[in-house]
């Protein structure tokens, strides 16, 4: 069995994920300030469209969230609004936001195996996503790393998905 090192070793990083208390002022922060340009409108998410796991179960949670791609990474900006989530409970842990996850690709064909080595490794897994363009699953990395870890299985239609966000910048 790998460790934790071993199995993020073999994938892509693919974003950084930073909760914040309000995701206007850091959008303004970091395309005026830092010049990372190309963030979109914020758009509203609720965990129940998505069918999003929170420890297993589909809960009630909004929130705001945006990306933009940026020197090879995509950096994703999220505000919880209501609810209960990964997001909620980081803000509430650490009320000025910070970096809460950071997140590792790899086609979609990977994915079991890699989930279930991290599973195998003792690594809770927070909140699941099956999206068309991926198969998502966030780990209690906090002790091991400092922040969640996400795995993100991209999907034929995913990767096209990500190419458009690439030039968009």
């Amino acid at each position: 069995m790998d460790n934790i090192n071993n199995t993020i070793a073999r994938l892509e990083m693919a974003q950084v994920g930073w909760v914040v208390p309000d995701i206007h002022a850091a959008v303004k922060f970091l395309s005026n300030a830092l010049g990372v340009a190309g963030f979109p409108e914020p758009e509203h998410v609720r965990a129940q469209d998505l069918d999003m796991t929170y420890y297993g179960k589909v809960v009630p949670a909004e929130w705001l969230t945006t990306q933009t791609y940026n020197g090879g990474t995509f950096i994703e900006l999220i505000q919880p609004l209501s609810g209960q989530s990964m997001f909620h409970d980081y803000l509430a842990r650490y009320p000025a936001g910070g970096t809460q996850h950071m997140a590792f690709r790899l086609p979609v064909s990977g994915f079991g195996q890699v989930t279930n080595d991290l599973r195998a490794q003792g690594y809770a897994v927070i909140s699941e996503v099956d999206h068309p363009i991926a198969r998502m699953a966030f780990f209690d990395t906090y002790q091991t790393l400092g922040v969640a870890t996400e795995i993100m299985g991209i999907t034929p239609e995913g990767w096209a998905a990500v190419k458009q966000m690439e030039k968009a910048r």
